[in-house]
């Protein structure tokens, strides 16, 4: 079987608003954040994360938070990428309950992964709807940053 290899993709950093709804539904805790803007940075591409998209976090009920994120990302040159991921963030309670009250905790103290998507209509970027990636997050106070890495 053969190893998979990985490059770097980008690096990006959301910064969100306050919570839209924060309910508990048939399905778990349901938690909606718009994202307010953001940059992301790549040897390949770099640029803004637009405002309006969002997430439509889930707490299931075992602790365990699932992503479900939509973004529109402005290239240096003004092409739009669409990024969805899905993803999921746990770790031991009491450093959940760290990072639910504001906390900066160290990365390595829980598990914060996504498996990020793109869509394009862009001729440069074209490559990018033709790729599958992997990152893994961290969560700062002004929202999550997220390594992304192509699987090559």
């Amino acid at each position: 079987m053969q190893q998979p290899e990985f490059r770097h993709l980008l690096t990006l950093t959301a910064h969100l608003d306050a919570p839209q709804m924060v309910a508990h539904t048939p399905v778990g805790g349901r938690k909606i954040v718009l994202v307010t803007g953001g940059t992301f940075e790549g040897e390949r591409l770099s640029g803004k994360v637009l405002p309006g998209g969002g997430d439509w976090a889930l707490t299931r009920g075992d602790g365990s938070l699932v992503l479900d994120v939509r973004l529109t990302l402005e290239a240096g040159n003004g092409d739009l990428i669409y990024m969805t991921y899905r993803g999921v963030r746990h770790g031991p309670d009491e450093v959940m309950k760290r990072l639910s009250a504001g906390e900066v905790v160290n990365p390595s103290e829980y598990y914060f992964r996504i498996a990020p998507l793109f869509e394009t209509a862009s001729e440069r970027y074209g490559w990018l709807n033709r790729i599958v990636c992997v990152g893994s997050g961290e969560r700062l106070k002004q929202g999550p940053r997220y390594t992304v890495f192509e699987m090559l």
